[in-house]
């Protein structure tokens, strides 16, 4: 008798820790579920904060664009290096070779010239005047946006 007790006991532990290795699993996966859907929703109340379209006006052959100046690298989210400000992120990734860009939601155009500004005005919504060549801005001044 003592034999059928031990193999019911081997059993036992074996159903038990496969259905708590189950349970863990399971609030892992929902952990991590709730914190993408968390992150994800962060992400769209930035875009939608900072990324409406931008307001374009023309004068004599130059126009106005508003939107986030950044690097080409992180874009709008900077999620490469997290614990800096946007403004930190984006200095050290034009360091490293990115380019400046301007971000207004859906389109990202780069920007060329002008750096005096654009480098003052790195992580913030700015208003930048120049000329449209494809998809970059010939920049010639920028300036905060009002908010």
């Amino acid at each position: 008798m003592e034999r059928h007790k031990s193999w019911i006991s081997l059993i036992g532990f074996c159903l038990m820790t496969a259905l708590a290795s189950a349970l863990v699993f399971a609030i892992i996966v929902a952990g991590g579920s709730v914190a993408l859907a968390s992150h994800q929703e962060e992400i769209q109340n930035l875009q939608n904060t900072q990324g409406e379209q931008p307001t374009v006006q023309q004068h004599s052959g130059e126009s106005t664009f508003s939107g986030l100046i950044t690097d080409s690298y992180c874009g709008a989210r900077h999620m490469r290096h997290s614990n800096l400000t946007p403004a930190e992120c984006a200095a050290l990734c034009l360091r490293t070779g990115a380019a400046y860009v301007l971000v207004d939601g859906d389109h990202t155009y780069k920007l060329s010239g002008a750096k005096q500004y654009l480098q003052k005005l790195l992580g913030t919504r700015a208003r930048v005047s120049g000329r449209l060549e494809g998809d970059t801005i010939k920049a010639s001044s920028a300036e905060p946006l009002d908010q």
